[in-house]
Formats: C-alpha cells, sequence, structure tokens
C-alpha cells in the first residue's frame, strides 16, 4: 500500500486514525499499540503476506535478543559476542536476500560456471529490509552500551513495524519513539497534532505526484537509451541528470513529509531526515542534510567504531571511504551502487582535506565565508552531487559512464536533444522551489514538526507571513494542492527508495 494512493488516504489511514483514539477511550495502553501494530503488519503484509514471516521472524529474534544483551551488559566478553551474533544474524539475512545475486554474477564473472553453481531461485526484495533491519542493529548495539532499559514485547513489535516509517525510513531510534508512546496525552485526540500532520503530509503528497512525477518522464527516455547504447549529446545527458536528479529530490523529500506527517497525527514526532540538501555549500553539509538518520547511522555505529577522526588524518581519509563505500552498498547490490558511494567518499576527502588547507594554512576561518563563496559552494557541491546521481540512478555501468562521458563533454558540446525533451520551463520552476522557497521544517518550525537529528541551524531563516498557521489562508492553499494531488493519484507510482 502507497502513501499517494486511494485506498491509503480515503479507507486504511482514517480507520487506523479512527481506531486508535477510539480503543484509547477504554484507557488501555494495550489495546491501542496492539491495534497499531496489527495495522503496521497489514500495512507492510499488503504487497506480499508472505514477508510477514520474515518480518515477525527477526522482530522476534532481535527483541529476545536485545534483552538478553542488555541483562548481561555487565559481563563484556558473553553480551559482547551476544552483540556479534546479533548483528552478524541480521546482515546475513540482508545479504540473502539484497546481495545473493549481486555476489553470485560477481563470482561466476572471475571463476566461470564450471565452478560456481548455485541454483537461485527467484529471490524478491522485501520492502524495507535495509530499513527494519539497521533499526534493529542500532537497537542491539544500544542494548550492549546500557542506553536502554528492558522493553516490553509489544513496544518492540512497534518500534519496528510503525507504519509510518516501516519502508523508508527515518531510521529511528528506540528511545526516540517509544517514550512518546508512555505520554498520556498521545492517546487523546489532538486537533492541533491532525492539522499540522496533515498539512505536513498535503506538502510531501504534492512534492512526490506533482513534482516528482511530472519530472520522471523526462528523466526515464533518456537513462533507458544509454542502456540500450544510444549516443547522448550534451545536453541531452544533462537533461536526464538534472531531470533524475529534481525527481529524487522531490521523491525522497515528499516521503519524508509524508511520513512525519501521518506519525504527527497519531502525536509522534519523528526526526527529521530531509532539509534542503541542494542548498549546501559543500558535501559534508549536503550529508547532514540528506537522508539524515541514514548519514547520523552510519556516523554513530560505523565512522566512529572505525576510529573517526580520532587516528590522524590519514587514517580518518580511510575511515570516510570505508563508510560511504558501504553506504553504497546499502543503497543496492551492485557496481554503480559501490561508485556512487566511492565518489561521494572522494567528495568528503577532498572537502575535508580543502578545509584543513584553509585553517592550517591559510589561517582563515571556517566558520566566516563570502556570499561569493557560498555560492561557488553551493554550485560545486551540486554539480558533484548530480554526476554522482548518475551512477546512482543508472541500472548498468557502461551506461552510467556514457551518460557521465556526454556530460562531460567527451562526446562534443552538441545542444541538439536528439528527440529528447528538454522541459526548460519545468527545469526552471523546481530549480526556483529548491533553491528561494523554505522548506517544510521552516514552514512548520512554530509547531516543532520534526526531532532535530543534527542540532546544526539553517543560515536561512522566513518571513513570518510564509509560516504556517491554522487558519483560512492555510486551509486554502492545503485544500487547492490536495485537489491537484487527487486527480493526479490516478496515475500511481512508488517512491523511489522503496527499492533500498
Amino acid at each position: 500500500m502507497l502513501f499517494n494512493s486511494y485506498e491509503f488516504i480515503f479507507i486504511f489511514l482514517p480507520i487506523v486514525l479512527l481506531g486508535f483514539f477510539t480503543l484509547s477511550r477504554f484507557k488501555s495502553r494495550v489495546l491501542s499499540i496492539g491495534w497499531l501494530v496489527a495495522a503496521s503488519l497489514f500495512f507492510y503484509g499488503y504487497w506480499n503476506p508472505t514477508y510477514l514471516i520474515l518480518i515477525i521472524g527477526s522482530i522476534v529474534f532481535n527483541y529476545f535478543l536485545g534483552n538478553i544483551i542488555n541483562k548481561e551488559v555487565k559481563n563484556k566478553p558473553l553480551s559482547s559476542r551476544l552483540l556479534l551474533i546479533g548483528i552478524i544474524a541480521n546482515l546475513v539475512c540482508i545479504g540473502y536476500f539484497k546481495y545473493s545475486y549481486f555476489l553470485v554474477n560477481n563470482l561466476t564473472a572471475i571463476f566461470g560456471n564450471d565452478y560456481v553453481e548455485f541454483n537461485l531461485q527467484n529471490i524478491i526484495l522485501p520492502l524495507g529490509i535495509s530499513f527494519f533491519t539497521f533499526q534493529q542493529i542500532a537497537y542491539l548495539i544500544d542494548s550492549y552500551q546500557d542506553k536502554l532499559k528492558n522493553s516490553s514485547f509489544l513496544n518492540y513489535c512497534l518500534f519496528v513495524t510503525f507504519f509510518p516509517q516501516l519502508i523508508a525510513g527515518p531510521i529511528v531510534h528506540y528511545q526516540e519513539m517509544i517514550p512518546q508512546f508512555e505520554r498520556k496525552e498521545t492517546y487523546r485526540i489532538n486537533w492541533e497534532n491532525i492539522a499540522v500532520g496533515l498539512s505536513i503530509f498535503s506538502i510531501g503528497l504534492f512534492k512526490k505526484v506533482v513534482l516528482a512525477d511530472s519530472i520522471a518522464v523526462y528523466a526515464n527516455p533518456i537513462f533507458s537509451a544509454a542502456e540500450q547504447g544510444q549516443s547522448l549529446t550534451f545536453l541531452s545527458a544533462w537533461t536526464g541528470a538534472l531531470a533524475y536528479s529534481f525527481q529524487l529530490y522531490f521523491d525522497f523529500s515528499g516521503y519524508a513529509d509524508m511520513a512525519i506527517g501521518i506519525a504527527r497525527m497519531f502525536g509522534i514526532i519523528l526526526p527529521l531526515n530531509f532539509y534542503s540538501p541542494y542548498k549546501s555549500v559543500n558535501i559534508t553539509e549536503f550529508w547532514r542534510r540528506w537522508h539524515m538518520t541514514l548519514s547520523r547511522f552510519l556516523r554513530d555505529y560505523l565512522y566512529i567504531p572505525l576510529g573517526g577522526n580520532r587516528q590522524g588524518i590519514f587514517r580518518r581519509y580511510i575511515n570516510l571511504m570505508i563508510t560511504m563505500l558501504l553506504g553504497g552498498l546499502w543503497h543496492g547490490a551492485g557496481w554503480t551502487f559501490i561508485i556512487w558511494g566511492g565518489l561521494h567518499g572522494c567528495y568528503l576527502v577532498i572537502n575535508h582535506g580543502w578545509h584543513n588547507f584553509r585553517s592550517s594554512v591559510l589561517k582563515q576561518n571556517l566558520n566566516k565565508s563570502t556570499i561569493f563563496g557560498q555560492i561557488l559552494g553551493q554550485i560545486i557541491t551540486f554539480i558533484a552531487v548530480v554526476i554522482a546521481w548518475v551512477f546512482f540512478r543508472a541500472t548498468t555501468l557502461n551506461s552510467a559512464i556514457h551518460i557521465v562521458q556526454s556530460m562531460l563533454g567527451f562526446h562534443g558540446f552538441s545542444l541538439a536533444t536528439n528527440g529528447f525533451a528538454f522541459p526548460k520551463n519545468l527545469f526552471l520552476v523546481l530549480f526556483l522551489i529548491i533553491a528561494f522557497l523554505p522548506n517544510t521544517q521552516q514552514i512548520m518550525n512554530d509547531y516543532e514538526p520534526a526531532l532535530l537529528t543534527y542540532k546544526n541551524k539553517s543560515r536561512y531563516s522566513i518571513p513570518k507571513w510564509l509560516k504556517w498557521r491554522p487558519n483560512y489562508t492555510w486551509s486554502v492553499i492545503i485544500a487547492i494542492s490536495n485537489f491537484f494531488c487527487i486527480i493526479k493519484l490516478s496515475k500511481v507510482s512508488e517512491f523511489l527508495y522503496f527499492q533500498f
């Protein structure tokens, strides 16, 4: 079931909300949470009921192992071994479903079919496996670090399955979400929460069905042509890359808003996962604004345990590369994703190297920069990100290389479109939205729309008249945007991050 579908908006969500607050009137927290867990499992099993066995098995395994680790936290040798078993078991599970074909294909390419005899059946990637697996690994590690108290099984089920963030994040920590369900006010209907949540959801829905889906039709033909070996001009290659960059931006931003909005209707505030990343002045800032909870996970559970920046500059760069390569592999089983992660690793190394040079050699204050420097940094960062997105989107390495070569002028600088549409007006509109309009967090800021994933403050402030208020003007704006969304819902499309 998709957030951007009639059955979710007009049937599933209203029924779940009504059931949750109706059961809450009996003052039975167990009934209300049980209802949410059952609804979330139905939501997950709607695509393929078979994978309910997988997620329920994963929940049972990690819950009981986490509680044992927590009880044995003072016995470090035992708790360390149990934690290692848990991490390996989770990685084996995700590895089988997500990376089996990739591993076998590479082994076959190296050793040939005579030496590699794996008969893999049709393995269908379970939705959200990367997200709920990482979330549970974080739970095990937090249990090992004695950050959690033993939880009830029902609470843990809700932590893993809560449907607004189950399929594509944000990746939530147990202590961020479950304590909110322990507050009495969560179980009383709050019309301000409903209004705030519905408004955030509507903004996200508009981003997805009106903006992201509208630009997708210009990206897909160009990437398909590259996969079929057709030559691309300089303009057509950039058209495809930019169209996909805009599509992914509004698609993921839309999902992030919709997830936060749905949770808010239940009185739950989720972590911020998206914050105008294309406004970033460097690649480090980009990763503090794009998929923020994944960046946090990789930082806390991979980069820092590897040594972070505590063992010298060279080791820091190695740790950055390892983290980003594995981050790329997390997104997908293919060399294109690994190269995408590697490119971002290189970008981060260059960025940190430049900052070290400025501070140690040029003696510059990194906290101060000119307007020209900020604009130049934004342009360089955006171009670097767009080039990397080509590898993220392309289904084959050869097609990705061909598109990038055309973008860099290896095949000339022709401005011919070769039959591909060049939506310059749509590009301009999307660029103006990204560059100058406030994001959802800024619009809704007075109503605490999301938990801050990073403590850094935005450089941008907006006038009061642009901020959301529960008034007639904003009601009309939301109603009009929903009208256009409902019309577009007849062409339902999945969110891009569902495939990861």
